[in-house]
């Protein structure tokens, strides 16, 4: 029997009975704003629902109310059973930086804890070794062995590595592991947990192929309910049986759940069916209340007709509150990051670099340069030190060896990975005017057009960034970079939790933009897009020029 199907037959017989998320009469407001209300549905043992809807719909957060990270405004969520949530920015709390990567996903069923004591033991029973000690310590592992403990630390091993992670990384304190490899270590905890029902807010990002591939497997067998937040169209094709569409038009209206039975493809074909029906019904509602108005608007002045014209307004604010609000769809981007200034010949030279965090090296030894204009794809496995290597060249860590230095008159743009460089207290407004290099003057319009440019309008600028979904982040962070002025960018994943038409988007505008880059992408279509010159393989440090052979490694990385 195959590995996953192994692991997930272990969870089986917990999800025997009925186990169940019913969400009734919910409202979810963000930023004052209500997103919807009075929504309700339910989601059966062995459903597994997709939750699609245009960029900021609300997807994100109308899953932080159902995974409990955050308040409705009404209704209720009953949760039936054990519960699993993996948001779209998993944070491990800071102090547990020094916990080993295994022993976090064990807690996901209390079994470090159980460790956790029989080590204490053991260091009592050694240190005085009388029959008490003795027999509290043997009876412990006795209890841990029957109770399918240690068996259960093989198959959190397995968990892990169908993820992607290696012995070895298992091993390593939280804290030093990449902002990837953390998000395998939650994704892996919430699995072996044996949760009845899983809320899975974008699962694949920061999967390589083989990972992917797994978790795919393991959620066509997962025999709990689900709900799942993708922009993986394979993902969503492979693993769900049905759709609730966010039906938000735009931040302006009230958004309603419409239930699709079957794949995604399947309810993409109903979906632009049931479009063109709304379309049409927008229409006709639209031409008949301009006809009742224009009726209005020629008798409503002559006293004769004046109940009549009064029965017609009554008409027409019956026939608006039952009015058809028809969205743009994914209104594809229109971005443009502004002509770099000059600089030198030479951007960037990095010589002998290594880092560490307390243990083995991440790398070392890596030496390179970049000219003006040049594109360096920094490539390698989940920790193998791309996220750290960008850090230091945007100078929020240091390296333990070695130096870089930038080119004359060299303006750099930072997108980190996890969003760490937004002010989440600050409203969308706010996070660009403090990107603002001095001397230089953006008036509000300017500003606003920089966020209209990456679909971030209206009162949305006045919103908190902290409550901003993935995508919305990643829409942000590209748009301060935008107001830099900058002729180097440092790009970690800069695509991650967009959907398709905003990544094409990204790419087009970066294709056509002259300054520098160094990147790093799981991406094979926006790799291929931006064109490298040069590819950076981590950990090593070897340098080679760019051709379509190493796009294969980009989808493995």
């Amino acid at each position: 029997m195959p590995l996953v199907e192994v692991v997930v037959y272990a969870l089986i017989l917990r999800h025997a009975g009925c186990l169940m998320l019913q969400v009734q009469g919910l409202s979810v407001e963000v930023g004052g704003r209500l997103i919807v209300d009075d929504i309700s549905f339910t989601v059966m043992p062995r459903d597994k629902v997709g939750l699609v809807g245009r960029n900021g719909a609300g997807k994100t957060s109308l899953f932080k109310v159902l995974g409990g990270a955050a308040e409705s405004s009404g209704g209720k969520v009953l949760r039936k059973g054990g519960f699993g949530y993996l948001p779209q920015d998993p944070r491990i709390a800071g102090v547990l930086d020094t916990r080993m990567a295994v022993t976090h996903v064990l807690s996901g069923r209390q079994i470090d804890e159980q460790l956790d004591r029989i080590e204490k033991l053991r260091v009592a029973m050694e240190q005085e070794a009388n029959e008490r000690n003795v027999a509290r310590y043997s009876k412990a592992q006795d209890e841990f062995a029957t109770s399918g403990g240690y068996a259960a630390e093989s198959e959190a091993r397995s968990i892990m590595a169908g993820l992607g992670l290696s012995p070895t990384r298992m091993e390593l304190p939280i804290g030093v592991l990449s902002g990837g490899e953390r998000r395998r270590v939650e994704l892996s905890r919430i699995l072996f947990a044996g949760s009845d029902v899983l809320l899975l807010d974008e699962p694949t990002n920061h999967l390589d192929v083989d990972a992917k591939m797994w978790l795919l497997a393991f959620m066509r067998n997962y025999r709990g309910a689900m709900l799942v937040i993708s922009h993986d169209l394979e993902l969503l094709d492979e693993a769900i049986t049905r759709v609730l569409h966010l039906d938000r038009p735009g931040e302006e209206n009230l958004g309603n759940l419409v239930e699709y039975k079957g794949t995604y493809s399947q309810y993409k074909l109903s979906r632009r069916l049931d479009e063109e029906r709304l379309v049409k019904q927008a229409t006709l509602q639209t031409k008949e209340i301009a006809r009742i108005q224009a009726v209005v608007d020629r008798f409503g002045a002559k006293a004769t007709k004046a109940k009549m014209a009064h029965s017609k307004e009554k008409q027409i604010a019956r026939l608006e509150s039952q009015r058809v609000h028809v969205g743009a769809g994914d209104r594809q981007l229109k971005m443009k990051f502004p002509d770099p200034p000059s600089c030198g010949g030479t951007v960037l030279t990095a010589t002998h670099m290594s880092k560490g965090y307390g243990g083995p090296p991440v790398f070392e030894d890596v030496s390179f340069d970049i000219g003006r204009g040049d594109r360096l794809l920094v490539l390698g496995l989940n920790g193998a030190g791309k996220t750290s290597l960008l850090r230091i060249l945007a100078g929020e860590t240091e390296a333990n060896l070695g130096d870089f230095r930038y080119g004359h008159e060299v303006h750099v743009g930072y997108y980190a990975q996890e969003h760490d460089n937004l002010r989440t207290e600050r409203n969308l407004l706010d996070n660009l005017r403090a990107d603002v290099p001095p001397g230089v003057i953006y008036t509000e319009t300017q500003l606003r057009a920089f966020l209209g440019m990456m679909g971030l309008s209206g009162d949305k600028v006045f919103q908190d960034s902290g409550t901003l979904s993935g995508g919305e982040k990643t829409k942000l962070a590209l748009a301060m970079l935008m107001v830099g002025r900058n002729n180097l960018l440092l790009l970690d994943e800069p695509t991650n939790n967009l959907d398709p038409p905003s990544r094409e988007a990204v790419a087009e505008a970066l294709t056509g933009w002259k300054g520098s880059i160094v990147f790093v992408s799981h991406d094979t279509e926006f790799v291929e897009a931006l064109a490298p010159t040069k590819v950076l393989l981590m950990p090593d440090g070897q340098v080679d020029y760019f051709n379509e052979d190493w796009l294969e490694l980009v989808s493995l990385a």
